[in-house]
């Protein structure tokens, strides 16, 4: 029996299933995270325990000692979600109030993967300035801080900063996140196709936060200078771009000097010739990428298309212009290149050694433990990165970054690697298993259907 194909028209209509339940889901919950109780309550008495006059002795144990908050209380798991509504998803600048439904998506994410308690925090403040003494100020409560949906050029301003005055690790998943899953999808592309990451000629449409990050990332896993190009609203990057500047346009600049070093001109046309792979982090689509553009890329040819919610060119588009492998966003299509692959897994393992920071080693390092899970569970053009379901990759991921922390000194914590891993797969599977218990009692409630 031949397998029934999908039409294009049936593919358009499960896209935009997602945004129809949504609609009719999250009125129906009013928020998807809430405070739970960690202890046992056996008795009110129970109470003098947990609260005053009890507490006062973890207190004062503190007091001596700061590092014991790590011990007495839950900072060694909690973990901000910092917004100011500035770039949501695919939205753009929605303001903080808006922006609460991500962040709260964000805070379920990290639970049910990581095992990490986050939270929410939308802040009604735009200036870097403003967002960095804000995030100082909430600082002690936390063991690491996620910056989420921040424009740039601020969010470089505000990650750099943070990064450099805070003791606890901040990250930019739209940065740094996206430049793991994306890295090894790009990894296991190549293998399926035969080619290597050394020698393959990419290009990055867009010229954000996110692919600014990636390029930075390509270039330390391994791709020569040469063969990376990328391009913005007004073109390829090139040294000979008098628009760019140092101090205006900071990282835009050092890439130009760094990339294209034939200092080609031209548009995305220009930038997706000739490439192996192209990876697409800019307006969203369906019609910011040509299919005509991509009939000139090379044989074998990856495409990433990751705007969201929808990508610049959708993917049976892609494949109709000769692109072998198609990766999106989204997780309704196959090879689905999402931070909720990376940044859960990273998070379980740089707070598990209480790590000052998230280095790029780190998160190279995970985009590798990323492409080993898949691998052995066998690569094929559909199949690049693992899905949510696989909570190996997580568990891997914590472990591979644990030991990358400690090996670069940042660690407060040294564990082995035995240790590491039964460390992040009881946090994690006790967390999955907390949501399905919930469910089955009924202390969470169907949702309607739709």
């Amino acid at each position: 029996m031949t397998e029934k194909k999908v039409t294009k028209e049936e593919l358009l209509k499960k896209a935009k299933e997602p945004a129809k339940k949504a609609m009719k889901w999250h009125p129906f919950y009013k928020g998807k995270i809430e405070v739970s109780p960690k202890v046992q309550v056996k008795s009110f008495d129970d109470f003098s325990v947990w609260y005053t006059p009890g507490v006062a002795k973890p207190c004062e144990d503190i007091h001596k000692n700061p590092e014991m908050v790590y011990e007495h209380t839950n900072k060694w798991n909690n973990v901000a979600v910092v917004s100011d509504g500035s770039r949501v998803l695919g939205l753009g600048d929605i303001g903080p109030e808006a922006g609460m439904p991500v962040m709260e998506g964000k805070g379920l994410l990290f639970k049910y993967l990581g095992g990490v308690d986050a939270f929410p925090i939308c802040l009604n403040a735009h200036e870097p300035e403003e967002i960095i003494q804000a995030v100082k100020w909430i600082a002690p409560s936390f063991g690491g801080i996620n910056l989420e949906d921040i424009s740039k050029p601020k969010c470089f301003e505000v990650l750099d900063t943070l990064r450099e005055e805070l003791d606890i690790p901040v990250w930019h998943d739209d940065q740094q996140g996206t430049a793991a899953i994306t890295l090894a999808g790009i990894i296991n592309g190549l293998k399926v196709v035969g080619k290597e990451l050394e020698n393959a000629k990419i290009g990055l449409v867009g010229a954000g936060a996110a692919n600014l990050c990636l390029a930075r990332t390509l270039l330390k896993a391994g791709v020569k200078e040469e063969n990376l190009y990328l391009a913005d609203s007004t073109g390829l990057l090139h040294a000979g771009r008098e628009d760019l500047d140092k101090d205006r346009t900071p990282e835009k600049y050092k890439f130009a000097q760094k990339t294209n070093k034939e200092q080609q001109e031209g548009g995305l046309p220009e930038l997706i010739a000739g490439k192996d792979v192209v990876v697409a982090a800019s307006k969203p689509g369906p019609d910011t990428i040509k299919k005509e553009w991509l009939k000139e890329m090379n044989k074998e040819a990856i495409l990433f298309a990751e705007a969201n919610p929808i990508p610049e060119i959708w993917p049976w588009e892609a494949k109709d212009a000769g692109v072998r492998i198609v990766g999106t966003g989204r997780s309704d299509f196959p090879n689905q290149v999402n931070n909720s692959i990376g940044f859960p897994g990273i998070f379980r393992g740089t707070l598990d050694v209480r790590a000052e920071t998230i280095t790029d080693e780190m998160h190279i390092e995970a985009a590798y433990a990323i492409a080993e899970v898949a691998e052995e569970n066998g690569l094929n053009e559909e199949y690049l990165v693992p899905t949510m379901d696989n909570t190996e990759v997580y568990i891997r991921q914590a472990v591979r970054v644990g030991l990358k922390a400690i090996e670069q000194g940042i660690a407060r914590v040294e564990l082995s690697e035995e240790e590491l891993r039964e460390k992040a797969e009881e946090i994690i599977k006790s967390s999955r298993e907390k949501t399905q218990s919930m469910m089955k009692q009924g202390f969470i409630k169907d949702a309607p259907s739709v």
